[in-house]
């Protein structure tokens, strides 16, 4: 198999941690200077979702890289 047999794992952990820290960092330090049509900062539910399913995948892709 391409890249070993823990592929899928290792690729959710990367999206998952990837998705939580990104939307994290949006709340936290929004931009210095939005241009025009961007928001001034992140929408705070949206945001708040994203960061959960983030770290749901990131637990459970580590989960499975311990477990198997």
């Amino acid at each position: 198999m391409f890249l070993g047999n823990d592929l899928l794992p290792f690729l959710v952990l990367a999206l998952g941690g990837a998705l939580a820290v990104g939307n994290g960092l949006a709340l936290v330090r929004p931009p210095a200077n939005p241009k025009a049509g961007e928001l001034a900062k992140a929408p705070i539910g949206r945001s708040l979702v994203m960061v959960a399913v983030g770290l749901l995948a990131a637990v459970w892709a580590l989960a499975s890289l311990i477990t198997g």
